[in-house]
Parts: structure tokens; sequence; C-alpha cells
């Protein structure tokens, strides 16, 4: 790569002069550039796709938590809100205590419990006596019969019991104590729905969860745009780089905004969204339509047409690397140009200059 230096002010203007000397090579070469040089010569640059998507509007949206990564913590059972551990906006570990509460009604389950379980033991032994009496002829069969349905209630019973103190979250085999909540999944609190000390009813709302990566962005897409769209087509957020692609077109149009309902999925950035936060989307192109620049970001050279990219460069300076580019569509301040990705930002004050250092002058 050449080590390239920039030119006194004095010599800038002549620097603009030598634009139309002969060069070769122009798009295999680029440029380092210091913050200070980036100033004198007053090099500006903007992302590609920035708040706009290339002559369409961008699509108000919303983001929202999928739904298969959503849980809610509810009360099992009714009771009093003894502890709360964590508030919104923590982070949780599946299996971690949430929250406390005491409840009768969970004495009343563990008390059933028991005496079911109980009932079953004493009906199982009542069984095997029986059945070694009918062995040894001693008693007819209808009294084994009997003894073996009355065994069979009973340990249905004792299964029933014992699956509602395990949906209850009360540990068996014991009375007494507070029930202890824990959280299923790993995640972020995104509700509370109770307060200290307050009584609640069984489903009462304790803690919303969700786990925050990947995110889904809402938006009502026009019947006239439906069309352009397909599932896959990468979708940005205007104003940032954070990005994903569509994974829903819906299917049913809304009578009064004729619109559908179109979903996309971010991952990669998703930490910086908020669920239920307000933004506006921009949907890529797939290639045909180009992506909208300046027309002052544009240069030419003999046949060539180029762009200057912008990318970080050494000692917090800056790398220009030409790339050459075809304009689908050009008039008045901007162009639509294909060669280039959104995200990507193309020089659109300075280009002049930076042809003319590559084309050879200012070199050392």
């Amino acid at each position: 790569m050449r080590c390239l230096l920039l030119p006194p002010p004095g010599r800038l203007l002549a620097l603009l002069a030598l634009l139309s000397l002969p060069f070769a090579g122009i798009a295999d070469e680029s440029l380092n550039l210091s913050a200070t040089q980036i100033k004198s010569l007053r090099i500006a640059s903007r992302a590609v796709d920035a708040g706009s998507d290339g002559g369409s509007s961008a699509l108000p949206a919303r983001v929202l938590v999928p739904t298969a990564q959503m849980r809610i913590l509810a009360a099992p059972v009714s009771g009093t809100i003894e502890m709360l551990v964590v508030a919104p906006g923590s982070s949780v570990r599946r299996g971690e205590a949430l929250a406390r509460m005491a409840s009768p009604e969970a004495l009343t389950l563990q008390r059933d419990a028991l005496q079911a379980a109980s009932q079953s033991n004493l009906l199982q032994e009542s069984l095997r006596r029986d059945e070694t009496l009918f062995k040894e002829g001693l008693i007819a069969e209808s009294r084994l019969q009997a003894t073996l349905a009355a065994a069979a209630q009973a340990a249905a019973q004792a299964g029933e019991r014992r699956q509602g103190l395990a949906l209850a979250g009360v540990a068996p085999g014991r009375i007494g104590g507070p029930l202890t909540l824990i959280s299923p999944i790993d995640g972020v609190i995104l509700e509370q729905g109770v307060q200290l000390g307050q009584r609640v009813e069984t489903a009462a709302l304790i803690y919303r969860i969700a786990r925050l990566s990947p995110l889904w962005l809402e938006a009502q897409l026009p019947v006239s745009r439906l069309g352009d769209i397909r599932i896959g087509q990468s979708v940005r957020i205007a104003g940032s780089d954070i990005a994903g692609k569509v994974i829903a077109l819906g299917r049913a149009v809304d009578t009064a905004s004729q619109s559908v309902l179109l979903r996309a999925s971010v991952d990669r950035g998703a930490e910086r969204l908020v669920p239920g936060q307000a933004l506006e989307i921009v949907l890529a192109g797939d290639g045909s339509a180009g992506q909208p620049v300046p027309s002052a970001a544009i240069i030419r050279h003999e046949s060539q047409t180029l762009v200057f990219i912008e990318a970080d460069g050494p000692d917090q300076g800056k790398r220009y690397q030409p790339r050459p580019v075809r304009i689908m569509q050009q008039g008045g301040d901007s162009a639509l140009i294909e060669g280039v990705r959104p995200g990507e930002r193309v020089v659109v004050s300075g280009s002049a200059a930076l042809k003319a250092m590559l084309a050879g002058v200012g070199k050392s």
C-alpha cells in the first residue's frame, strides 16, 4: 500500500486542478488518512441507505418479544406475598428463587397429598395380603378383585394429589413452610404484577419474564408493496445499523388500512432494542433497485464510475477504498447505484481530493 502525504493547505487547489491527469489502477489502491488530514480535506461520509429506503417510505414498527421466549410466573394458589427477590429489568437464571408466598391453600394441598399417599400405601398392603390369602384358597376371588379395585383407585388419587402439589410448586412429604416461586427460564424481568404483602388469588401475575434475543419487529405493510417483499429479505432500523430478516407476511388484509402484517426477526443488535419500542424500519431492496447515495459521492475516471468507501484505519484514522459501481438511476442531487451494501459508509464530500491523491499527487 502506498504511503501518501497530505499537501500543505496552500497547495490544495492545485491538487484538485490535477484531477484530469491520467492515472491507472485507481480501483486497486486505498488511502490511509489521519484525523487531521480528513479535517483539512473536509472529507465527510455517511452510511448507505441511512434514513432512506431508496424511494420507498420507511414503515412504522414496534419491537415485540417472540411468544415462544416469554413466560408468566403466576401464583399457583391463593395466598400472601411474603418476599419479592427481583424487580423489572433484572436478569434471572432458570431455577432461581424469585418470590415467596404464604398460602393456607398450599397447606391444604400438602395435607390432602399426605393423606392420599397414606391411604394408597395401606391399600397396597391389603392387596398383597389378600393375594397371599387367595393363593392359599382362604378368600374368594371377589374379595381379591374388590381389594384390587380399591388399591388402584387409591393409587390414582395419590398420583392426582402429587401432581397438584407439583403444579403448585409445593414440596411434597411435609406440611408447612412458605411457597417458593422459581424462574422457569433464563431471561429478564419485564413486569412485576404484585406488591409485597399483597393478597393474591390463583393465577395472579407475579412476574413476566422473557428472553430478549432474538426480538421481533412488526409493521403494517401496504398491500401495494406486498409483491416487492419476500421472506428472508433484509430489514434495517432507520438511522441505525441494526438489521434483521423478514420471517412472516400476513395472509389477511386489514380493510381499514389496506395493509398486511410484516414480521422481521432481529438477532444481532437485539440487546440495543426494548420491547414495546416504536421505531421505523427500512426494507432493503433485492439488488435490482440499487442503493441511494448523493450525486456528489460519485466520481468518474475514463470508463469507470466509482465511489469511495470509508472504513476504520490505523491509529484512529480512516481507510478510503475506491469501488466501481453502476448507476441505476440518477436525478437531481441523488442517485441509485449498484455495488455498495446497506450500512457501508460512502464519502459524500472530498471525493475529488481523494481521487487526486490516488492519482499520485502529494505522494512521497
